[in-house]
């Protein structure tokens, strides 16, 4: 179930080469996504739809999800999910309402920056389907878009077989404050969000998780300078879950089955310092699985990188997690806590015995739409700055304009531009 590995002995500097990597996409999912992204260019809507027919099963003639089904569907989900997504909504909203910046002034001999952000007009969020139902994407995605001052939220989410989004999906919309819905799915959703169809008007910036064919169309469009998209390649789920024998076995082994049940291609390691650790974890995870309903998807999972690491302590199973960059990083055991301040890349860090990386998924306020596959080295979780531009503006004063003046043409020419040089000589000049 768990492949194992021995890194004990190895030096930091080897670490790197001995760990199995987060794959690199092939050329075949970017030569696929370019295919779909080049017929939606062209075809608009009959694109779209027949993409949807060939990967959802259906054929619709109008994406548009109508208000009353989002307003019906927060009815219909019953009091105990209503108030569940309310909760979520309003820790979200409070969370990322601290990441808004004030307007600020910088002054200096005579020049004078105002700063401020600016949020974009319109932003799309994507929203997995097909395997399972994601209410809170939709709240992580659409709500900070909210608190960042976005006018027009838009949300993509693939249909099921009778060409509906789930209910509950609708609800966090609702809850969310969703402009417009589209039952659509994939690439093709990222292809009708950037260039625009007759159905759906483009947007700014495109958020949101997804398999490798959305996070590849989602650089693809972005390459182009079409839309912006957060640095972060937010793809299938990551775990690492360190733990050692002061935690229970089922603790460190639910939570890799946790990120392991959204299906393939993600990744759920365990680190720890002694093999009988990594023997009751596996042991537990073999009992939790039998009886798991996501079966399938945990197995696909963890037989393609489900590893258990044996490291020489606590401080080298940082390195290992380190060197992962994970999406999620439990610390479930006091020693790993004490190396928290050694953490350098993870998307997010979840620490001690109760640091269940779920409650991040759903309530704890900060995002998880997260960095996957080692971008957590340089990106970061969603935020209101994916939604905003910041701009600043340039006040010269006569005094300062005689300040600078001179090293601004002398930076000038030194460059080989006398234009730029002359632009500041010629309002200095007396009349």
């Amino acid at each position: 179930m768990l492949q194992r590995l021995d890194v004990r002995g190895v030096p930091s500097g080897g670490l790197r080469s001995l760990l199995p990597q987060a794959g690199t996409v092939g050329e075949g999912p970017v030569a696929a996504v370019r295919e779909i992204l080049a017929d939606v260019e062209a075809r608009g809507d009959d694109a779209v739809r027949d993409y949807t027919e060939r990967f959802d099963g259906v054929r619709t003639d109008s994406f548009r999800v109508p208000q009353a089904e989002l307003d019906a569907a927060l009815v219909e989900v019953g009091d105990d999910v209503r108030a569940a997504l309310t909760e979520a909504a309003e820790s979200i909203r409070a969370f990322h309402a601290t990441q808004r910046r004030p307007e600020h002034v910088h002054e200096r001999g005579g020049v004078r920056v105002r700063a401020w952000t600016e949020p974009v007009a319109r932003a799309g969020c994507y929203v997995p389907g097909g395997r399972a139902r994601y209410p809170s994407t939709v709240l992580m995605t659409a709500i900070p878009a909210r608190v960042a001052g976005v006018a027009e939220v838009v949300l993509c989410v693939p249909p099921d077989r009778s060409g509906r989004v789930p209910t509950v999906t609708l609800a966090a919309a609702a809850v969310a404050g969703v402009d417009e819905v589209y039952a659509i799915g994939g690439a093709q959703a990222i292809g009708a969000m950037a260039f625009g169809t007759a159905s759906v008007r483009p947007v700014d910036v495109i958020v949101g998780p997804g398999n490798v064919y959305v996070a590849v169309a989602k650089r693809e469009v972005s390459g182009r300078g079409l839309v912006g998209v957060p640095s972060a390649f937010a793809g299938p789920s990551e775990v690492v879950v360190v733990a050692d024998e002061t935690v229970p076995a089922e603790f460190a082994a639910i939570d890799l089955i946790v990120q392991s049940e959204h299906g393939p291609d993600g990744l759920a390691w365990l680190l720890c310092w002694s093999p009988a650790v990594a023997d009751a974890v596996e042991a537990a995870m073999r009992r939790l699985v039998e009886e798991a309903p996501r079966k399938a998807e945990i197995l696909a999972t963890l037989d393609h990188s489900g590893f258990a690491v044996v490291c020489d302590d606590a401080a080298q199973a940082i390195e290992v997690a380190n060197v992962l960059a994970p999406e999620h990083l439990e610390l479930l055991c006091d020693a790993a806590v004490a190396e928290v301040g050694r953490v350098r890349n993870a998307g997010a860090v979840f620490l001690g015995r109760n640091g269940a990386a779920s409650i991040g998924d759903y309530l704890a306020g900060p995002n998880h739409t997260l960095p996957t596959s080692g971008t957590a080295r340089f990106a970061s979780a969603l935020t209101i700055d994916d939604f905003s531009k910041h701009m600043h503006l340039v006040e010269v004063s006569d005094e300062g304009l005689a300040r600078v003046a001179p090293h601004v043409a002398a930076l000038a020419r030194a460059e080989g531009f006398d234009a730029h040089a002359r632009s500041v000589e010629m309002r200095t000049a007396p009349r």
